[in-house]
């Protein structure tokens, strides 16, 4: 198996750059709406900031954490602001933020940005999250469902429930992979990296959905990470969206009736 060419999305559709292209048309049309809380600060650096969409300080649901892709060294969350529209339209704030990137960071230090945003929501809002990541941030969604938060002296229910969209949960096998040269990883950084190597997050929910268009390895990801979890006693399904690829998948997130919004709203009023 070619793994370069598995992990090559941008390869794989011809069309990524009019995608791209759409996305950032349609958050910026979405960061324009009323009511909008942009650029607000969870930690010092630049990038540590989130923008905040449809909650106020009264509104005690769980709050959903969008958190995007890009392979740790891309983009930000000003190209993702519509993905909170279907949750929006269903009642629940979104949060939508921006992270270090590699290679000025490594993805330690991103999984770090992303647990001082969910301990920062907490100390401002005392609200429980339910996150949900795309490609690179579907990793980041996974280590926030496994990570062991009353080590940092928070809630070890803080974040119970996810939901990685075309998620990378095995890192290992990105090390031959071209873009390496900007991740940095080794063997031992891979291993600590991934969350499918951790202790399972038991008691905790976790959905692994992939584009059915993708490549096998993608779908091979969130396969094996729903097999080890729910094992472990972390209930995890792997869904494959059909006719569908890596980047047109997380469109369903637009749509209130979609049946992905309509899991990540069900996993928030489990909480």
């Amino acid at each position: 198996m070619n793994l370069d060419k598995e992990y090559d999305n941008t390869g794989r559709v011809p069309e990524a750059a009019e995608i791209f292209q759409q996305w950032q048309r349609d958050a910026s049309a979405y960061r324009a709406r009323e009511g909008a809380r942009l650029d607000i600060a969870y930690g010092e650096h630049e990038r540590q900031k989130t923008d905040i969409f449809g909650s106020t300080k009264d509104d005690k649901k769980p709050l959903i954490v969008f958190i995007h892709g890009g392979y740790w060294r891309m983009l930000g969350r000003e190209t993702f602001s519509h993905m909170a529209r279907g949750l929006n339209e269903r009642g629940f704030g979104v949060l939508v933020p921006s992270y270090q990137l590699c290679p000025a960071a490594t993805i330690a230090d991103i999984i770090t940005d992303l647990r001082l945003l969910c301990a920062w929501v907490w100390r401002e809002y005392e609200r429980k999250l339910v996150v949900c990541g795309h490609s690179a941030g579907g990793h980041l969604a996974a280590c926030m469902v496994a990570t062991n938060w009353a080590e940092y002296d928070l809630p070890d229910d803080l974040v119970d429930a996810g939901l990685g969209i075309s998620g990378l949960y095995d890192l290992r096998p990105l090390l031959p992979f071209r873009l390496n040269e900007t991740f940095g990883l080794d063997e031992a950084s891979a291993r600590q990296n991934s969350p499918l190597l951790w202790p399972s997050p038991s008691g905790k929910r976790f959905e692994a959905w992939v584009g059915g268009d993708e490549s096998a390895e993608y779908i091979r990801q969130s396969d094996t990470i729903a097999a080890c979890w729910t094992g472990a006693g972390t209930p995890t399904s792997s869904v494959k969206v059909p006719n569908k690829n890596h980047f047109t998948v997380i469109g369903e997130l637009t749509e209130a009736d979609s049946n992905m919004t309509k899991m990540v709203a069900n996993l928030a009023r489990a909480k």
